[in-house]
C-alpha cells in the first residue's frame, strides 16, 4: 500500500463488488480482497445488473445520498421501520409517500 493514494471514492453495492472481485480473482487475491470477496458473495441480495437498475430508480427520487441508496440496495428493507433506521442520521425528513415508493422499488427487485 505504500506509494498508493486514493483518487476517487464512491459507494458500491455488494452485487457490484462481487462482479469487480470476480474480475480480480483471475489473478491472486490478497487477504483483504479475499475477505471482501467472501463477504460480498455471502451477503449480496441482488446481482450487479439489478443493483444498477435499482440505483437508477432510487436516484430519481432525488432525496437520498448515494450512501443511503447503497444501504437500501444491500439491506433490501421490507418495512418502513427498517427504512427509518437508514435515514435516522439525516436531518432531512423523509415523507410517508417516499417510504412507500422506496418499498415498492425494493419489492420489485426482490423477486
Amino acid at each position: 500500500m505504500i506509494g498508493k493514494r486514493l483518487i476517487e471514492e464512491k459507494p458500491v453495492a455488494l452485487g457490484e463488488v462481487l462482479d469487480i472481485m470476480k474480475e480480480e480473482k483471475k489473478g491472486e487475491l490478497d487477504y483483504l480482497q479475499r475477505l471482501a470477496y467472501d463477504y460480498s458473495q455471502k451477503f449480496s441480495e441482488v446481482g450487479a445488473e439489478k443493483s444498477k437498475k435499482m440505483k437508477e430508480e432510487l436516484t430519481k427520487l432525488e432525496k437520498m445520498k448515494d450512501s443511503q441508496i447503497i444501504a437500501i440496495i444491500d439491506l433490501m428493507p421490507d418495512t418502513k421501520e427498517d427504512l427509518e433506521v437508514i435515514f435516522m442520521k439525516e436531518r432531512a425528513k423523509v415523507e410517508e409517500g417516499d417510504f412507500k415508493t422506496i418499498l415498492e422499488i425494493v419489492e420489485k427487485y426482490c423477486k
